[in-house]
Order: structure tokens, then C-alpha cells, then sequence
């Protein structure tokens, strides 16, 4: 048995993948990265269109990171942010991102991830409400399609049933809301998407009762349901009426900050600023597990009240992990990659643009380097295509090498780097377009 035979079965043997059935053998195992490219173990070169999971910013393989890593390590690789202490690096980075994030969001508290970045944005808004003598404000509103990670808080107010199935109760007082997808005009019973979404959380608010409510969760640009923007109306119309009600504003930007949709975080292409902004990912290019949860001076200053925080994770301020953070964002700066994602963005979806004739194609949807394709049986009828469809990134990737993914079921997404060249975009566009040409209306590719 060689090297790479004995890795495979190894893995086979020890690791749990997530999403992975127990009777898939296939692996891949990467061994290297440099910019947009990763190698596997055997020596193959794959052009990663995904950014991993639409969190690999500045590219794979920078030795900077890696400098700053050790640099931090040598001064101080850990002590605890709990209670009174504190590090150089973690204070440098709340105040950068202070300085970066929109409105009045000038408060961090650091996790190792979105997922724990999911829950205690959940806990913060019911803990909020408990102390503005408000207790009874426990119920949170999601959406369908929405993704908030798969831990308990979060994972409850993931709206995909299948990713809540067999796992027995969830978190209690969580409602889901139609998802703003004005493609799927079925949703809205002939309405404009707005006033249908607009409507029907007035009349979820009154159902549950706003005393009873404590935030809504929501990514501003819905990622894992594919990279669905809503209609431009929509989020300073929700954020109305939330506010009206004394109801906070959640935002999910774990995907979309950090330039993934053209701005440092997707609140300013709405003109928005929540109560409560959830990021990881884009914060350190995925270097080393980081993520934040912003506050506005308001919301941090009471629940901070009395004993002070009740939330902490181990890991919380993490000297190394935030001083890689902030030479990321050096680099994101630096290079202009924030505008950058709007120019290289708006190529992509202009090359995809030959699939407008494909009648597998519904629609091509992009922000910054954050795009979806809707992959239906027909133009006409706007059914998504048939879980065959799951399928495409794994022939996409053994034909061509270039690495994308399915999500939400039917829509193909690709999230590059956004150091991306336009040589590798046109390598990407031509592996999509050229397997997308055979696909048939049953998701099958001939």
C-alpha cells in the first residue's frame, strides 16, 4: 500500500465528513495551495472556485500569514479574554473593525466561528431583552432557505428541515418567513416580493405578539440558498417595521463581509446597520478559525450591565488568531481587494452570460465574487432542477479541475478568492458553461 492509498484508507477509517452518506468512498485530499490553485496528494491541480467555503479571500499560500502567525506565537500564543484580561492583538482588531463596519457598530466579542458567532448573537438579543425588564421577548424569526450554521441556536434557526431533521428539539420560539427570492414568484401568490414579505412579517408579529420577540436572524444576501439577493427595497422595509416593533436586527454576514459581496460588510449595500452583526470566514481568509460578533454601543452596554457578559468561549480574543486577522485585513486593503471583488464579479457574471439560452438556466445572480446560477426543468415553469443536479460540481471537478459547488440543491455557486486572474475566471466560466451545456431537464448530463 503506498502514501496515498494508506491516506485514503485512513480517512475512510477516522474521519467524519460533514454531508458526507457513510457509503461514499470518494476523496480528495489536498495537500498544497498557492493563490486560486490547490494540489492533491497525487500531484493533480484544481482551480478552487469556491474559496473553500466562500471564505478564502486573499488566496491560498501566503507566507505573510504564516509570518504573522509566528511572529504572535513567539510574543504570546494565548491567554484567556475573560473577566479582566485582555491582549495587544485582540484590542487592535475590535478597534479596526469598529472602524470598518457600518453605522454605530463599534463593539466586538470574538468567537472561533460563525456557527458560535450564530449562537451568541441569539443569546445576546433574548439576554438584551431580559435586561430592559423585557424577559418574555424570546421568540427569534428566521427564514426558509436561510443557513446560520449547524449548532443548536443557530442550527435551529437554519431554515432547511432537512439539515434540523432527527435531532430531536430544537431551540424553542423560532418562526420561519418566506425567503426573498423574487426568481421563485410562486412564493409571493402573484404579489410584488416586497409587499408579500413586508405583510407577512406584520402579520407574524402580531400572530406571536412583538412583546413576545426578541430579534430576527437573517443573512443580508442569503448564501447557502444561493447567493440570492433580495429585491432593493426589501431590507430598509423589514428594518422598518422591526424597529417599530422594538424587534433587533440580526445580521448573518459570516459569508458576505470581508469584500465577498463587494463592500467590507453587505449591511452598506442596503444602507443598513442591524443591532447585531455575525462574521467569521472573510475575517481571516480562513487562515486560522475566527469570527465576531459586532454590537452597537447600545445592545453591548446592556448586556453588560450587572454581572456583566453571560457568554465566553475558550478561545474568545485569541492573540494569534486575531493578530492573523489583522494582517488580513492589511492585505485586503492593500491590494484593493474589496473593489476588486465588484470588478473581477461583474466579468464573471458577464461571461456566464452565454448560459442565458441554456434551458436548463434560470438565472445567473451575482454580488461582488458571491454568484449563484438557478439551474430548473424549464425557463418557463421556474422548477428547480432534480436532485440529480448534486451531481455537476463532481463532474465539473473530475473533467476540468475547477472546483465548484451545489447549493440549496439546484443552484451552482461559485464564491472564488478574490485575487482571482481573468485567465483563471475564464477558466472557471468555460468548466461551468461547457458541463452545463449537457445537462438535461431530468438534471442528468449526457
Amino acid at each position: 500500500m503506498n502514501n496515498v492509498e494508506k491516506l485514503l484508507e485512513l480517512d475512510r477509517r477516522h474521519l467524519v465528513h460533514p454531508h458526507l452518506p457513510l457509503s461514499d468512498l470518494n476523496r480528495t485530499i489536498f495537500n498544497r495551495g498557492k493563490g486560486c490553485k490547490l494540489w492533491d496528494v497525487q500531484g493533480r491541480e484544481y482551480l478552487d472556485a469556491t474559496g473553500g467555503l466562500c471564505l478564502a479571500q486573499i488566496g491560498h499560500g501566503r507566507e505573510e500569514m504564516a509570518e504573522a502567525a509566528a511572529r504572535q506565537m513567539k510574543q504570546l500564543e494565548y491567554f484567556t479574554c475573560f473577566w479582566d484580561f485582555s491582549n495587544e492583538r485582540a484590542i487592535e482588531l475590535s478597534e479596526k473593525l469598529a472602524k470598518l463596519a457600518p453605522g454605530d457598530l463599534e463593539m466586538s466579542f470574538f468567537t472561533s466561528g460563525g456557527s458560535e458567532g450564530d449562537d451568541a448573537a441569539i443569546k445576546t438579543a433574548r439576554y438584551y431583552h431580559h435586561q430592559k425588564s423585557e424577559p418574555k421577548r424570546t421568540w427569534i424569526l428566521s427564514r426558509t432557505n436561510a443557513y446560520h450554521g449547524l449548532a443548536y441556536g443557530g442550527g435551529t434557526a437554519t431554515g432547511f428541515e432537512e439539515m434540523r431533521e432527527g435531532t430531536g428539539p430544537g431551540l424553542p420560539h423560532v418562526a420561519y418567513l418566506t425567503q426573498p427570492s423574487a426568481y421563485r414568484t410562486y412564493y409571493f401568490d402573484g404579489q410584488d416580493p416586497t409587499d408579500f414579505c413586508v405583510a407577512e412579517l406584520e402579520k407574524t408579529i402580531a400572530s406571536i405578539g412583538a412583546e413576545n420577540i426578541a430579534a430576527m436572524i437573517a443573512e443580508p444576501i442569503m448564501g447557502v440558498g444561493g447567493m440570492v439577493s433580495p429585491p432593493a427595497d426589501y431590507w430598509p422595509r423589514m428594518s422598518k417595521v422591526l424597529k417599530k416593533h422594538g424587534i433587533l436586527l440580526i445580521f448573518d454576514e459570516v459569508v458576505t463581509a470581508f469584500g465577498r459581496a463587494g463592500h467590507w460588510f453587505a449591511a452598506e449595500k442596503f444602507g443598513i446597520t442591524p443591532d447585531i452583526l455575525v462574521t467569521a470566514k472573510g475575517i481571516s481568509s480562513g487562515y486560522i478559525p475566527l469570527g465576531a460578533v459586532l454590537m452597537t454601543r447600545d445592545v453591548a452596554d446592556t448586556v453588560r450591565e450587572g454581572h456583566g457578559y453571560p457568554l465566553g468561549y475558550t478561545y474568545s480574543g485569541h492573540p494569534v488568531a486575531c493578530a492573523v486577522a489583522l494582517q488580513n485585513i492589511r492585505i485586503l486593503e492593500e491590494e484593493n481587494l474589496v473593489s476588486r471583488s465588484n470588478e473581477m464579479g461583474v466579468y464573471i457574471a458577464e461571461q456566464l452570460s452565454t448560459l442565458r439560452d441554456n434551458p436548463c438556466v434560470g438565472e445567473v445572480r451575482q454580488a461582488g465574487m458571491a454568484i449563484g446560477i438557478e439551474l430548473v426543468t424549464d425557463k418557463h415553469s421556474r422548477q428547480p432542477l432534480p436532485d440529480l443536479a448534486m451531481m455537476i460540481p463532481n463532474i465539473i471537478r473530475e473533467e476540468t479541475g475547477v472546483i465548484v459547488r451545489i447549493s440549496n440543491s439546484t443552484n451552482l455557486v461559485m464564491a472564488p478568492p478574490l485575487i482571482m486572474s481573468r485567465d483563471e475566471a475564464d477558466r472557471a466560466v468555460e468548466a461551468v458553461c461547457t458541463v452545463l451545456s449537457r445537462v438535461r431537464p431530468d438534471g442528468n448530463v449526457c
